[in-house]
Order: structure tokens, then sequence, then C-alpha cells
């Protein structure tokens, strides 16, 4: 099993995965708050997103001889990175709307702001 489940590795291969991992999960953040600093919407989020689960399966399979193409682990790669995409894009865009319309905006939580009153 590839993916992100997979079975028992040595050292080497242990410490690569988990560094493909951290290098997918960072580069979704970062395409997500990309995305929010762009002032695009969520379509934008989405489609950098589910290319970047075309590059992650890419590396799974050069890396650890994994299945290129399967629709299963390419949805599960895409919901993770889509959970750390999007979380990257609610936090920037909350900062957003706080610092630059701070007569109209306060944050309530790092994924939401409400309106002054």
């Amino acid at each position: 099993m590839q993916g992100l489940f997979f079975e028992s590795d040595s050292g080497v291969r242990l410490f690569l995965r988990v560094l493909v991992l951290i290098l997918g999960f960072w580069t979704a953040w970062r395409a997500g708050k990309a995305a929010a600093e762009g002032w695009s919407g969520y379509v934008a989020v989405v489609v950098y997103t589910l290319l970047l689960a075309v590059a992650m399966r890419f590396l799974h399979y050069a890396l650890f001889q994994g299945p290129f193409i399967d629709a299963f682990y390419y949805v599960v790669d895409s919901v993770l990175l889509l959970i750390f995409s999007m979380a990257g894009f609610r936090i920037r865009r909350t900062r957003q709307m706080v610092q630059n319309y701070y007569w109209l905006y306060e944050p309530t939580s790092i994924f939401s702001w409400k309106n002054k009153h």
C-alpha cells in the first residue's frame, strides 16, 4: 500500500517518506496562502491543490515505486493537501481583511472575522 498509509520501512526510506509528506503539506499551505495574497477565490486553491496532488503522486511513484495512477490514493492525497491549503488560505485571508480593513472588521478566530459595530 502506498500513499499516506504505507508498510514498515527502513530508516532512510521512512525519513524520505516523512520528508515528502512535510514537503507536500508545506507546499499546500503556501499555495493556499499565495492564492489569498493574490485575492483569488476558493476555486484557485482547489485547482492548485489538485495539481499539487498529481506532483505528490509522482513523488510516491518515483521514490517508493507506488502506483502513479490510482484514484483512491489520489483522492486521499488531494483531501489531505486540501485541508492544509484551505487552512493557509483562510488564515491569510482573515489577516488580510482585518489588517487592510481594520475600521470594518475584527478577528473572531484565526479562520474568521466579523463586522465591527
